[in-house]
Parts: C-alpha cells; sequence; structure tokens
C-alpha cells in the first residue's frame, strides 16, 4: 500500500503553521520556559496516554464485534493505531484508511467496515460533550460552546438517523463508491442505541478524561495549581470542541490558539500558556500521529504479504 503524498503534504503544512504559530510566540521564550518542565511527571504522562489508547482500541473493538466483524487482535492494533496517522485529515476523513486496510487484509467489505468508522467519531464527540458537562459551571464561555456541540451533534444524529437523508447522501460519488447498502445504514442505527451506545459513549468520556488528566499533570509539571480539575476539564473540552467545529486536521491552529486564550484568561502569563498548550498537543496528539506512521509501515508490509489472505 502506497502512502498519498497529499497526506505528506498536511504534515509539512500543519509543520509550518506550527513555526508561524511559534515564531509569532516568539520561539526564544517558549524553549526557555520549557526547560522549567518537570520530568518527574513525565512517566506519568505517558502511561496515561497508553492508558486511553487502550480504552479507545477496546471501543473499536467493541464497534468491529457489534458489527459481527472479527480479527485478530494483533491485526487490530496495528490497523487501529494506523488510524493515529490520518488523524491529521480534515474531519478525520482519513480513518477511513482504516476500512480500506480490512478490506485488503481480510477480505471485508467497506461497506461492512465504514459504519464502524463512522461511529467512532460520532461517539467520541459524545464523550467529548459528556465529559465537558462535569466542568460547565467552572468556565464561562464553555456553558456556550457546548450548547453549540450538543445542538450539532444532536443535528448529526438525526440525519443519520434519517432513511431519507441515508438515501440522498448516497448518491454523491464520493458516498456511493463505497457501496454502504440499506442494511449499514440499518445496522449503522442499531448502533445509535441501547448498550452499544452506553458502552461506546462510556469508553469514549473516558479517554477525554484521561486526555484532561494529562492536561492536569502537564500544567503542575510547570507548578500551576491556580485551576481546579473540573475548570480543567471545561477549558480543555471547550478547545477540542472549536477545533471539531472548524473541521481543520486535529482543529490545528484553533485548538492551540483557543487553549492558549483560555488559560490567559485564568491568570496564567501567556507565555506559559503557549509552552503548555505545545506540550499538551505533543502528548495528546502527536505522539499518537508519530505510532500511526509507524503502525502504517508495518500494517502496509503485512497487507502486501498477506493481501489474499480472507476473514475467518
Amino acid at each position: 500500500m502506497k502512502f498519498d503524498k497529499k497526506y505528506l503534504l498536511a504534515v509539512v503544512g500543519i509543520i509550518a503553521l506550527y513555526a508561524i504559530f511559534l515564531i509569532i510566540s516568539d520561539l526564544q521564550i517558549v524553549l526557555d520556559k520549557i526547560q522549567n518542565f518537570n520530568t518527574d511527571y513525565l512517566p506519568i504522562i505517558l502511561s496515561i496516554v497508553i492508558l486511553s489508547w487502550l480504552i479507545v482500541f477496546l471501543r473499536w473493538r467493541i464497534l468491529l464485534q457489534n458489527f459481527n466483524i472479527h480479527i485478530p487482535v494483533k491485526d487490530s492494533i496495528l490497523i487501529f493505531l494506523s488510524g493515529f496517522a490520518m488523524d491529521i485529515t480534515p474531519g478525520k476523513v482519513g480513518q477511513l484508511l482504516k476500512s480500506q486496510l480490512l478490506k485488503e487484509r481480510f477480505n471485508i467489505p467497506r461497506k461492512n467496515t465504514i459504519p464502524v468508522i463512522i461511529l467512532e467519531q460520532l461517539y467520541s464527540a459524545v464523550g467529548l460533550v459528556i465529559v465537558g458537562i462535569f466542568g460547565i459551571w467552572f468556565f464561562d464561555l464553555g456553558i456556550y460552546i457546548l450548547i453549540i456541540a450538543i445542538i450539532l451533534l444532536v443535528f448529526i444524529f438525526l440525519l443519520i438517523s434519517s432513511k431519507q437523508f441515508f438515501n440522498k447522501a448516497n448518491n454523491f460519488k464520493f458516498i456511493s463508491r463505497f457501496g454502504i447498502t440499506s442494511d449499514s445504514h440499518e445496522a449503522l442505527r442499531s448502533s445509535m442505541r441501547g448498550k452499544i451506545f452506553v458502552y461506546a459513549s462510556g469508553l469514549s468520556a473516558l479517554a477525554w478524561f484521561l486526555e484532561c488528566v494529562i492536561v492536569y499533570y502537564v500544567l503542575t509539571s510547570f507548578e500551576i495549581t491556580s485551576l481546579n480539575f473540573l475548570s480543567i476539564l471545561s477549558i480543555y473540552t471547550s478547545s477540542i470542541i472549536l477545533g471539531f467545529i472548524s473541521f481543520l486536521p486535529l482543529g490545528i491552529g484553533v485548538v492551540e490558539s483557543s487553549l492558549a486564550g483560555f488559560l490567559t484568561l485564568e491568570g496564567i502569563d501567556i507565555s506559559i500558556s503557549l509552552t503548555v498548550v505545545i506540550l499538551i498537543r505533543i502528548f495528546t496528539r502527536w505522539i499518537g500521529v508519530s505510532v500511526g506512521f509507524a503502525s502504517l509501515k508495518f500494517v502496509g508490509i503485512f497487507s502486501f504479504r498477506n493481501k489474499n489472505s480472507v476473514s475467518k
């Protein structure tokens, strides 16, 4: 499997944007502040990062099983981690690569696996809103951002549940080429209620909660203790929601600027805020993206060698 050059261009573009962000922020000040990071917290932070991956991997396995898709755990892990690399695409549409990998490796039709990818993103949004609610009264702006997110989420759920909307959407070439049938739509709808909704939403919320814990420890590593944990929940989730709404790859620029701005509003010096934000994004996103690219290499080799394999 060849890696599309457009993804490489996306990475270059994001790096350029970060470079501009750092230059505007005064790179030297940021570098000086990073030296104040207490590395004693590094093992804790990295452990939580891995734990959050395990949580969303469990959600991935549950959703696959709900669609009666059973693949070996080793392969499932590699394909799942490969999806992290696709977080750099707008709206994470590149996550559909996992559907293609399942087709090549196990000959599972994309029409059976694309609903799983869609549900991953939906439940991720649901979990984000759930976590945000816990801190809603500790950050005034968070209330308005959360209300907008809930309205959009309800709207999306209604659209996906609509048979009429599904039929119209399937007329678009980009969607119809995946061969998604009415059976796929029904399976998608059935996976948005009952026990599967509770399990997937709960795991998503737990994963986002762990990310907030990472934010807490990054702040603590700089001896920033003025914010209580519930405030951190609301501030961080509000920034991520704005990133989601922007539809930009990883919410790049939007998440960083809003999070730094929110921290500044809470009385944290702007130079410290920018430094903290950069480290938070490295731990919560860029480590995962790096692991995703490494996994893509292994999956590509594995898929090539076993392209004729069929799911058992």
